[in-house]
């Protein structure tokens, strides 16, 4: 037996507890529920960089590959100073499970540096992405693990990391990461795919609920590169987006914020606090204000025991990795809430970075509308797929997708066998 205290955190021992559950439901192998509890592998490294001062300074990074049944890794790099190997661990198991369930021959990874990005420089930051990179570069490659954006990440990131990969390489290597400016070979609506799926996953949701998007209101917490896109395209829609928030705080206005107007308050000042014609609240205040529609799109474990019970949203959407907590998902299940868990509703990334690699590996590319296309297709079919075995078991939403997703691996492990 593996000793799993080394990987201990919050939500590895939530992850673990989905797990665990999910194969008493599906009857699973005992041998293969073992095995899928653990990681395949785990690179701890440390990263010193010279900063622009002149010192040099070291930091914590983390590469974890959970599982490789149904093909290579497949995971986000996010750089934050609560990073650690417990919540990286627990990240790279949903991703293998959000694989399973999008029917994408992936396994999960994750990746991570502790740090706060905020407080570094341009040039330290493409530092600490290359020498990440160099020290993790046993790990990655287009057959092996293809990172991808992820909290405190972007484009820019990815063009470091393909840059210095393909360095060593002698040849450029568009297909090692996913998430890529356009010019060096991204997938147009790579940036906007989390956010548009969640909306994807909420018409499919309101259909069999029955009632329209239009007028509903919604709360976003999480103004970032997934929350926005959200709001945006839910406002256009004819949603009412009553509350958002980022790092810097919450606004709100029960008559509704003008996307357009806070997306350029944002650019200018960097936040959305102090939008002009909004009440100023916290991050955790916004999450129990009135809405129809409340989308944590922040960071994890928002959504806990000691505030489920005042969430008043009918539906959550689940835009980050793992913002409601067992015991929360429980008090909201028991109320009534309908809840689109983490890996059904922010799939969308992970679904058009894999258009995105097999683009590269093609050197063929296509329209973005035929992107939004086939995401829309893809994300309709896995919710419907989970709606209908949720209602088939008498579970919720979260525990359906993770049984269709964890049923999937699990096969691929059956057919593959145990080595040697």
């Amino acid at each position: 037996m593996v000793d799993s205290q080394e990987f201990d955190s919050e939500l590895h021992r939530t992850a673990l507890a989905q797990l665990d559950r999910v194969a008493a439901r599906l009857h699973l192998d005992p041998d293969i529920h073992e095995r899928l509890r653990f990681p395949r592998r785990a690179l701890v490294v440390s990263v010193p960089i010279r900063m622009d001062a002149g010192r040099t300074q070291v930091f914590i990074g983390y590469r974890v590959h959970h599982n490789t049944a149904l093909g290579p890794t497949k995971g986000g790099l996010r750089y934050h100073e609560d990073v650690n190997l417990g919540e990286v661990t627990a990240l790279a198991m949903l991703m293998t499970w959000k694989c399973g369930l999008m029917e994408l021959p992936y396994g999960g990874a994750k990746g991570g540096v502790r740090c706060n990005p905020r407080e570094l420089s341009r040039a330290e930051l493409e530092h600490l992405t290359r020498r990440y990179t160099a020290e993790i570069i046993l790990l990655i490659g287009p057959d092996h693990d293809i990172p991808a954006p992820d909290l405190g990440t972007d484009e820019q990131t990815m063009a470091w990391m393909m840059d210095t990969y393909s360095m060593t390489q002698g040849k450029s290597v568009p297909g090692v990461v996913t998430g890529k400016p356009l010019i060096i070979g991204g997938s147009a609506g790579r940036r906007e795919a989390t956010g548009r799926g969640i909306v994807y996953v909420l018409y499919q949701a309101a259909r069999h609920l029955g009632h329209e998007l239009r007028g509903r209101k919604v709360v976003v917490q999480g103004f970032g590169n997934v929350g926005s896109v959200a709001a945006r395209l839910l406002w256009r829609d004819g949603c009412v987006i009553t509350g958002v928030s980022d790092f810097g705080g919450g606004v709100w206005n029960p008559a509704g914020l003008d996307i357009r107007q806070l997306e350029a308050h944002v650019a200018e000042s960097g936040s959305v606090a102090g939008f002009p014609g909004a009440d100023p609240l916290t991050n955790a205040d916004l999450l129990e204000q009135p809405c129809d529609i409340l989308v944590p799109a922040a960071v994890g474990s928002q959504i806990r025991e000691d505030n489920a019970e005042r969430i008043k949203a009918s539906v959550v959407v689940e835009g980050a990795n793992g913002p409601t907590t067992p015991e929360a998902d429980a008090l909201l299940h028991d109320r009534g809430v309908t809840v689109i868990p983490d890996v059904l509703a922010n799939a969308g990334g992970v679904v058009v970075s894999y258009f995105e690699w097999v683009q590269g590996l093609q050197y063929y590319f296509w329209k973005e509308s035929e992107i939004t296309s086939r995401l829309q297709e893809i994300m309709a079919r896995a919710f419907n797929r989970v709606w209908a075995l949720a209602r088939k078991e008498g579970v919720d939403l979260r525990t359906a997708a993770l049984m269709e997703g964890v049923r999937r691996v699990a096969e691929g492990h059956r057919v593959r066998g145990l080595y040697p």
